[in-house]
């Protein structure tokens, strides 16, 4: 965004001789501590304060700058075609929010809006070119100068200086106010810019959670109609193979549920969703009781947590199946800790006959296991198995953030 440049200034001459040759070294004083108030608000814009913090510093140091007593920023309301006071020092109680001028060419604030010019009166009460504001002489306003508050966008409005005492308003003093009008103008366009942008985030969230929702009602459809056509199936491996396929689509719509429900889409409490898909493995292993501890909250990326979920569905279901065979009562523990800041790491335990002699993950030609190493390699993970004195223990140390590849 280029600053405004100064544009040539509307000005009233002021009479000869008011000035004298003796106050040339206060002017320099004065121009010095201008630069120095628009180093010192540009400091304040880039810190990106709330606008209204912003609007009320900048009113100060500009009020400061021309050694005035009132200040004001007017914003204009194109609906009403005024220019309201958003901001202001030095006036009576109860004004900001609340007065206004005209936006019209007779206005001295319309016409900098307007034209973009600069414009100084020095001298109110001899004013010919605009209307006075009723505004300035309820203050007893002797000399005001405006200038424009512009972004890349619509202007925002105008930013006054007005003084109840004599003296002169000059082009220098144009420069420093032009000067702070252009910092302010950016911070307020830079501020235009980010509530634009929440405001399309926000919608964009809203859509993905919308998404997420219906992938999730339909998910659970053809996780229903799975269970639907297992319950009236007379042939128990046919059954088994139903309600194992059940399984894994409801954990992929469990965390499409958690998805909507959270304000984070990026991420999933694991501790919170994998305790619900172990509550629905339960309800598809028959006898087997499936329990769920974590030592700690800890969160992964969303794609990881579906394929985490996934690899706990296939380990817990085939340790009901072969630690527990023929619908033994059974217990599966499952497990959540975190290895580092990294990794987590996920016990699936059972109380069954344990492992075959020899059994390796990588060699199985079960469905199960080969899904587990299809869904292992794809995040990242590693998945090791043993057997305990009573049992087995499949342990799965999967990184929280899913594994870049070129």
């Amino acid at each position: 965004m280029a600053p405004s440049e100064p544009k040539r200034p509307v000005v009233e001459e002021a009479p000869e001789g008011r000035n004298g040759a003796d106050a040339g070294d206060r002017a320099v004083q004065v121009r010095i501590r201008q630069q120095e108030i628009l180093a010192e608000l540009g400091v304040v814009a880039l810190r990106g304060p709330p606008l209204m913090e912003l609007l009320n510093e900048a009113v100060r140091l500009a009020a400061d700058g021309l050694e005035a007593d009132l200040c004001k920023i007017l914003e204009y309301i194109p609906s009403e075609n005024r220019l309201l006071m958003r901001a202001g020092v030095g006036w009576d109680p109860g004004l900001i929010g609340v007065a206004s001028v005209g936006a019209d060419l007779a206005s001295p604030s319309g016409y900098a809006l307007r034209t973009g010019k600069p414009v100084i009166s020095n001298q109110l009460e001899n004013e010919q070119r605009f209307r006075t504001p009723d505004l300035l002489r309820a203050h007893g306003v002797r000399r005001a100068i405006n200038v424009i508050l512009q972004g890349d966008g619509a202007p925002y409005g105008v930013l006054e200086v007005d003084s109840r005492s004599e003296g002169d308003f000059s082009e220098h003093d144009i420069a420093f106010l032009q000067g702070a009008a252009n910092i302010i103008g950016m911070a307020i366009e830079r501020q235009r810019y980010e509530t634009r942008l929440k405001a399309a985030l926000e919608h964009q969230q809203v859509l993905v959670k919308e998404i997420n929702h219906r992938v999730k009602n339909s998910l659970q459809l053809v996780a229903s109609m799975l269970n639907l056509r297992a319950t009236t199936q007379d042939e128990p491996a046919v059954t088994q193979v139903l309600a194992e396929a059940s399984g894994r689509v409801s954990a992929i719509a469990r965390a499409h549920e958690r998805l909507y429900k959270s304000s984070d889409i990026g991420s999933i409490e694991l501790a919170a969703y994998l305790e619900d898909v172990c509550a629905d493995l339960s309800e598809v292993t028959g006898s087997c009781t499936v329990a769920f501890e974590s030592s700690e909250p800890i969160f992964m990326a969303t794609d990881q947590a579906i394929r985490l979920a996934l690899l706990i569905s296939e380990l817990v279901t085939n340790s009901a199946k072969h630690a527990y065979p023929n619908g033994a009562d059974g217990r599966v523990s499952v497990r959540l800790s975190r290895r580092d800041a990294d990794t987590a790491s996920i016990s699936v335990r059972d109380e069954g006959r344990g492992l075959p002699s020899g059994f390796d993950i990588a060699k199985s030609s079960g469905l199960g296991m080969r899904i587990v190493t299809a869904l292992s390699e794809a995040s990242g993970a590693t998945v090791t198995a043993r057997n305990l004195e009573q049992g087995a223990e499949f342990v799965i140390d999967i990184p929280l953030q899913p594994t870049v590849t070129a």
